[in-house]
């Protein structure tokens, strides 16, 4: 093997672990449950924001400054005795509600909570980034 194709192959290695380091510590586990009642929203009053909308737990609400920000979503497994829950799929909402006291990191929209998973189950565990 020449000098280059060593580096070349080295380097496409360095490449893709860094990729999978970057994809895995950017997401952060937390929990997501559903609701269906949109409007009003402690963020937007009345204003309707579609669907793929999301409530955000305490821990994120930070007194409304979340309020606007976008998370993709995705299920990483069950909580409860559903199984297999995830649809393997993501999702992109807006965040247009707080949660006060909510069991979850995030509150999706049925609809939302649909596209991962499976509303039978309730409650997931998820990985979301901003």
């Amino acid at each position: 093997m020449t000098r280059s194709k060593v580096f070349f192959t080295t380097l496409i290695i360095f490449v893709g672990i860094i990729a999978c380091l970057v994809s895995t510590t950017s997401a952060t586990a937390g929990i997501a449950t559903f609701y269906t009642s949109y409007i009003p929203s402690a963020c937007f009053g009345n204003q309707d924001n579609g669907n793929m909308i999301a409530a955000a737990g305490d821990a994120l609400w930070n007194n409304g400054a979340v309020c606007g920000k976008t998370f993709t979503v995705t299920c990483t497994g069950a909580r409860n005795a559903v199984p297999h829950p995830c649809t393997g799929k993501s999702v992109t909402v807006k965040i247009v509600d707080h949660c006060p006291g909510c069991p979850s990191t995030l509150d999706l929209s049925k609809e939302a909570f649909t596209l991962i998973a499976d509303p039978v189950a309730g409650i997931i565990n998820i990985d979301y980034k901003q």
